[in-house]
């Protein structure tokens, strides 16, 4: 079965999650750069000094299309991963059901 996987994380962890997904055995898949934010109050980002200036953290979105099988094996190993992080931005995981896949 089909399914889709989203991985988030900050972009120091690219060349990482780029292994993961090669031991994972998952070879498609697509890559965005995304803006990460974390804990923000919405009253002190609109009093910004300088509202046109970027406040939120680089990070990257991969998404795939692939075997339940597959994603199995890639929560395992980001678990595995963010067990040894010192930071507090760990890999984020999520998977969603496909209903249709053509």
């Amino acid at each position: 079965m089909m399914k889709l996987l989203i991985v988030t994380s900050v972009s120091e962890f690219q060349k990482e999650i780029l292994n993961l997904f090669k031991k994972a055995k998952i070879e498609a898949f697509s890559r965005s750069e995304i803006d990460g934010y974390k804990n923000t109050n919405p009253v002190i980002a609109t009093m910004s000094w300088f509202p046109g200036e970027k406040a939120g953290n680089e990070s990257l979105m991969f998404f795939s299309f692939t075997k339940e099988e597959k994603i199995d094996l890639m929560a395992t190993l980001v678990s595995e991963f963010n067990k040894t992080l010192e930071t507090n931005n760990p890999i984020r995981l999520a998977v969603v059901n496909i209903e249709k896949f053509i």
